[in-house]
């Protein structure tokens, strides 16, 4: 639920989606906070036809932009450009709520990038909006600061039936034991599993952390973890995901809602920038 006090909100749209319409959008903007905040929850709220929304922290080197305006889906999360993802919803409502004493920290007016990637497969025309608020926290409640991992592999070619695709990411040296404390798996329609694995090392002995059942690739579950999971040093993570391609035609990673996708978002403190 959310915590108590009343959220900075922005909003996205609404826009209207024509029948088959699909588009990422985005929108920057600037909360109305006065000083520097910690805030420690976000809650997100999708209207329909929504696929996925990300909030982001941005630098605000272009200023607002206030307009939705196509954008490159994930930008931010590849490192490409000067934003930060905060958090990345799929359901309708999600509210991320950082452990004790854990904050993302707000600079005075800070833009913040709204990032919509929407797909209306109805026959009449639709309106997508989505609702990101943020809740604060005094700054004595606060010691750490969270951050925000993105993990996948592109390494898709699904040519029909059931197949699964199983990848390590090593965790770099810096973030050796770093607390995680939520992860949220993502594929596209075809996407009928995701397993997550912690590993000491490459081929190490594995112990699972994200096996949601069932796993719905249209809102796929934030697992969150008290206490936190570490990795140490030399470790990183393990994970699978399994498709059921009975499309007829082989499918390739790739950013429509008809391409697949095989990542995960991890959120951990101290941040390493």
């Amino acid at each position: 639920r959310p915590i108590e006090g009343e959220p900075y909100t922005l909003t996205f749209g609404p826009i209207d989606v024509p029948a088959g319409g699909e588009d990422t959008q985005c929108v920057t903007m600037r909360l109305d906070n006065p000083t520097a905040i910690k805030v420690r929850q976000i809650r997100n709220t999708l209207g329909n036809t929504s696929h996925h929304f990300i909030v982001y922290r941005d630098a605000g080197a272009n200023g607002e932009n206030l307009t939705p305006t196509p954008c490159q889906p994930f930008a931010g999360t590849l490192g490409t450009d000067m934003a930060a993802p905060l958090m990345i919803t799929q359901r309708a409502e999600e509210i991320l709520t950082l452990p004790e004493r854990v904050a993302f920290t707000f600079e005075p007016q800070q833009y913040i990038r709204l990032e919509m990637h929407y797909v209306n497969s109805g026959e009449t025309t639709q309106q997508v909006t989505a609702t990101a608020e943020f809740y604060a926290v005094p700054d004595a409640d606060i010691d750490h600061e969270a951050d925000f991992l993105f993990i996948g592999s592109p390494d898709i070619d699904l040519q029909g039936g059931e197949e699964t695709l199983s990848a390590h990411f090593p965790l770099p040296a810096g973030l050796a034991d770093v607390n995680f404390f939520a992860i949220t798996g993502h594929t596209h329609q075809l996407g009928t599993d995701m397993n997550i694995y912690t590993a000491p090392s490459p081929g190490g002995a594995r112990t699972e952390i994200y096996n949601p059942e069932p796993f719905l690739w249209d809102e796929p579950e934030t697992a969150q973890f008290d206490p936190s999971i570490v990795v140490p040093s030399g470790g990183g993570f393990d994970f699978e995901c399994t498709w059921q391609n009975d499309t007829g035609f082989p499918v390739e990673f790739g950013e429509g809602a008809d391409d697949e996708m095989c990542f995960f978002w991890a959120y951990y403190y101290p941040s390493r920038g």
